[in-house]
């Protein structure tokens, strides 16, 4: 026993003692602790902890964006203890804390950043804290019915006087707080507005009385505007872009406007973009489709060094993009982000006479691929990109050589073998139906569910394959079928028909799933619309070997009629231990206790969102799924049950969970419901647009739009 003893106290003098590291590697683990526990917890610990939690690196930016267990007090004592430390705060969707939260602001005298968005703000607690925030020069709000800009006091409007960055959501017409911003050189503008209120009224684009004055933009270096569906807020925009029509910034260099559907021009945007034409010089552009399609701009706009294009939608043709773009083949190594989504003739010479479905110019794509070499964020989703039989000329082929690209996303028909395609004859799974209902029995392949297994078949020899290894650091891969349309569309009822798959996409299924997995540091995927899933093998390799995957979006794979890959899919969550946010939609989905037990396994995970046409789930499952994953803050889930049965576990998770999980948001709700978009708009917007509302992502925006 002695000898045992004294073995023990020799291990335990020759082990690692947190406390003897350098302050500098301290500071760097502390880095990941929230502020909350660290200014709260960890520096009651002990002498040393308690002065470096209150080191300038860890409190000059305080981030409780996601922080979703914070809550008033905590916020309170955290003001109270660092508030004259801070110049950075970023409360950026934290929808739970009540509106009074936002007088322990004042006591950040010192702020020169401030993130508001998503949080309940009234105009006289905006008044009254900016009136306290002399030094503030970035300020991100919204802006809800009921704002009242003559409640703004005259020390609030001197402080917003010299804030040169704003960032305004929008839910109802107002110029917002943005004429008082007279040293305005980023504006940043989200038109959340609906068309009819709450008692079905239509709503007007005209402004509210005594919101006359107008902005002022004179200093404008960057504009950004992102719309919503709906024609009063392309209303309100117009009236945004009126006063830059007259006079466009000398020092603009990036315009940004984002609007889904038709968002026709008018003589006064003609104007601003013929202005625009002679007197500056850009770095980032965005426009509607309708501004670029047959038109001549972008021969006359002009371009420095440019960082981000979107011409997603746009009519587009592969030849005019290398020649008014890329000046055919001109050096673009400063371009780190293209959105070419929707762009259905961008790879081809001319769009005249050409189909969506013919194949690519690959020559086009080279010029894209060589003069643009510096690539970190690719969108080319939502279109038919057919690679013809050429050797080397495959569209995988040629984006393997973009060795920077961070974030990518492709049609499912665009990864194809071609050769597969020209001489495999149709299997019997490539000619079952896709549609509801019966379907016919059929005899499966079946798939080894090993990684080396796989390899040894086919998928090392594929173009696809190549493309993976090859892009080894890619952080996000989104692989959407070009004809692929969620079931939850916004602001309108439940899609209730889906268009077929692409012929070319007919052959992609198990083995271009497994190779996905030789992305170590993936952190986001998501799969839609891929036909030939038959048993999901792949999703398991994918959570074998991608050990960093945080968000897992996978929608309408193999047979409709069936969830073929549920055994898999069970399978891949037991080792996602880092994933924090999964969406799934698939028809006739099962919700029950078996998904969720293996969903209990991915221990971080955050937000959970299932659509599912007449899918079925079991109560009791998801209430011992919700108690046993606590870090669980919102539920979504748009099934075939009925209402009563929706309302009555949304209830029940609310009563049980919501005292210790203040974040906590739960709808559950029949996805065919005539009231679905009455529920819908009172999600909070993180939630809804990061990942209920299905969309891609990749080149969304421009990088680091906002800190």
């Amino acid at each position: 026993p002695q000898e045992i003893v004294s073995g023990e106290s020799e291990e335990e003098s020759n082990g690692v003692n947190l406390m003897e590291f350098s302050d500098e590697i301290l500071l760097h683990i502390l880095s990941y602790v929230p502020c909350t526990d660290l200014v709260l917890n960890v520096r009651r610990t002990c002498r040393k902890l308690a002065t470096l939690c209150l080191d300038k690196s860890l409190t000059h930016a305080v981030l409780l964006q996601k922080d979703y267990k914070v809550n008033k007090d905590k916020v309170k004592q955290l003001m109270r203890d660092i508030g004259k430390e801070i110049y950075q705060l970023n409360m950026a969707g934290c929808y739970w804390l009540p509106s009074s939260t936002i007088d322990h602001v004042t006591r950040c005298k010192n702020l020169v950043k401030l993130n508001l968005s998503g949080c309940h703000v009234t105009s006289l607690r905006l008044s009254k804290m900016l009136s306290t925030l002399q030094h503030l020069r970035s300020l991100a709000i919204d802006v809800n019915p009921g704002f009242d800009a003559s409640q703004l006091s005259s020390e609030c409007k001197a402080t917003l006087s010299r804030v040169s960055e704003l960032k305004q959501t929008l839910y109802t017409p107002s110029y917002g707080v943005v004429p008082c911003c007279t040293s305005l050189e980023k504006l940043l503008l989200y038109f959340e507005i609906l068309d009819r209120s709450r008692e079905g009224f239509m709503l007007s684009g005209q402004l509210m009385v005594g919101e006359s004055n107008v902005p002022h933009y004179q200093n404008l270096r960057v504009f950004y505007a992102r719309l919503a569906p709906g024609y009063v807020n392309q209303e309100v925009v117009r009236l945004y872009l009126a006063v830059l029509s007259d006079r466009t910034p000398e020092n603009l260099h990036a315009f940004l406007i984002s609007a889904p559907g038709s968002f026709a021009e008018t003589g006064a945007t003609k104007n601003l973009l013929d202005s625009m034409a002679r007197n500056v010089r850009l770095d980032a552009l965005q426009l509607p489709k309708a501004w670029i399609n047959g038109s001549g701009l972008l021969q006359h706009l002009k371009f420095n060094n440019p960082f981000y294009f979107s011409f997603s939608r746009c009519t587009l043709s592969g030849g005019h993009l290398i020649q008014r773009v890329i000046n055919g083949g001109k050096d673009l190594k400063s371009l780190t982000s293209l959105n070419l989504s929707g762009c259905v003739h961008c790879l081809a010479p001319e769009s005249l006479f050409r189909k969506a479905e013919d194949d690519i110019d690959s020559s086009i794509l080279e010029s894209l691929v060589v003069s643009c070499c510096n690539l970190r964020h690719l969108n080319l989703s939502a279109a038919h990109h057919h690679s013809s039989e050429s050797i080397g000329n495959h569209l995988c082929q040629l984006l393997s050589r973009l060795k920077h690209l961070l974030s990518l996303a492709l049609p499912v028909c665009s990864i194809t073998d071609v050769a597969a395609n020209v001489e495999k004859p149709p299997t019997a799974s490539n000619l079952v139906p896709q549609t509801f209902g019966r379907k016919v029995r059929i005899g499966i392949q079946t798939y080894p569910r090993n990684l080396a297994d796989q390899a040894n078949q086919k998928i090392e020899s594929s173009v696809f394959w190549a493309l993976m290894g090859s892009l080894r650091f890619l952080e996000t891969l989104e692989i959407i079928g070009s004809s692929f349309s969620s079931a939850m569309p916004r602001n309108e009822p439940a899609i209730r028909n889906s268009l077929p798959p692409c012929v070319r996409a007919q052959s992609v299924g198990d083995s271009e799933v497994a190779a996905i997995s030789q992305l170590t540091y993936l952190q986001s995927l998501t799969l839609a619309q891929l036909p030939n899933i038959l048993t999901g093998s792949g999703l398991i390799n994918i959570g074998l070997q991608c050990q960093h995957l945080r968000t897992l979006s996978l929608a309408n794979l193999g047979m409709m009629g069936k969830v073929v890959y549920m055994s898999a899919l069970m399978d891949m969550l037991k080792h996602c231990k880092c994933l924090r946010d999964l969406r799934l939609e698939q028809p006739y989905f099962c919700a029950g206790a078996q998904f969720f037990q293996a969903l209990s396994h991915c221990s971080s995970l955050q937000r959970l969102c299932i659509v599912s046409r007449s899918g079925t789930l079991q109560s009791d499952a998801v209430m011992s799924f919700m108690a046993n994953c606590l870090e669980v803050i919102m539920c979504h889930m748009f099934m075939g049950e009925s209402l009563t049965v929706c309302k009555n576990l949304q209830q029940s998770i609310v009563r049980s969970f919501q005292a210790d999980r203040p974040a906590l948001n739960v709808v559950i709700f029949p996805l065919l419901h005539e009231d679905l978009t009455e529920v819908i708009r009172d999600v909070p917007m993180r939630h809804l647009d990061e990942i209920t509302l299905f969309k891609s992502r990749v080149a969304e925006e421009p990088p680091n739009l906002w800190w």
